[in-house]
């Protein structure tokens, strides 16, 4: 829609919303519906949602794949069908005797590159519907293993209530790691069941929950402009304007490969406007995504 300018904003999102439901709010705020999200958050999840607005959908992309932090609280005792507190109990085990330490010793092999099972309420497809909605209907979910990257996921605080014991957590993750999954594999590895009563989403790649903007502030967020977003995401590459007219008629920058910071990069331009993303082909430099020009600044 012309007047939209194209930007990547950054939100917190409030539990009891789903992020199509923040999408919905955002369309409405900027009068466009070209706008789109780099990665769900449950309902029950809060924290930071990354959304496309007008060309700069175009970025998520390259930002959906980015690895991510949370916060997280972990029930010991309860198990639910969800794996979290929307889920109804399926078992509860009194865990008050558990120690710390087996606690400890059952979290190491949740840690590094791991084999995970997706919760079966999940939004991956299954013949092409929703987990999710395999399971509200009362059909049987099974869900490939996957592997994933858990490279921090440690103990904050624990607090012991009767015969349950609430761990706080935070993970650094790769994307698509379920933190439900981890707390659901955790009670199960303890003999007593577990579930996720809190999530809080507190990064992605580069960009922090703290910068984030609230839902109710939509109408009056900026966001990032296209080209310090790609520059965050992929690290910034300097044209010249020569270079970047090369660029968006298809022409390779021979011999720039070398000038790289990353692969892929973000082309910028000398007046400071995103040209594209680019990648290396032997020693020379190709586009890999032209940006239009409404979408580059």
């Amino acid at each position: 829609m012309a007047g939209v300018a194209p930007a990547v904003l950054l939100v917190d999102k409030p539990g009891g919303m789903t992020s199509h439901d923040v999408v919905a709010r955002a369309r409405r705020a900027f009068g466009t519906r070209k706008i789109g999200h780099a990665g769900t958050l449950d309902p029950m999840a809060t924290g930071l949602l990354v959304l496309g607005v007008e060309g700069a959908t175009r970025l998520l992309t390259f930002i959906v794949g980015l690895d991510k932090t949370y916060e997280a609280t972990i029930r010991l005792g309860v198990a639910t069908d969800s794996d979290d507190a929307d889920g109804q109990v399926t078992r509860q085990t009194d865990a008050s005797s558990l120690a710390s330490d087996a606690i400890e010793t059952a979290l190491q092999p949740l840690r590094g590159r791991i084999s995970q099972v997706p919760s079966s309420v999940s939004a991956i497809k299954v013949g092409g519907r929703r987990a999710y909605d395999l399971a509200r209907a009362g059909e049987e979910v099974e869900l490939a293993a996957r592997e994933v990257e858990v490279t921090r996921l440690d103990v904050v605080a624990q607090r012991r209530d009767g015969p349950t014991i609430d761990l706080d957590v935070v993970v650094d993750c790769s994307s698509g790691t379920y933190i439900r999954a981890l707390a659901r594999d955790l009670g199960a590895a303890l003999g007593v069941g577990g579930h996720l009563t809190a999530l809080r989403r507190t990064r992605i790649g580069p960009f922090v929950v703290e910068d984030a903007g609230t839902v109710d502030a939509l109408d009056a967020a900026r966001g990032l402009d296209p080209a310090a977003a790609a520059s965050a995401v992929l690290g910034r590459f300097e044209v010249t304007a020569d270079e970047a007219r090369d660029l968006r008629h298809g022409k390779r920058l021979a011999g720039a490969a070398v000038r790289l910071p990353s692969h892929p990069a973000a082309a910028i331009g000398p007046d400071g406007v995103l040209v594209g993303i680019v990648e290396k082909r032997g020693a020379d430099v190709k586009s890999a995504m032209n940006m239009p020009a409404e979408a580059s600044r």
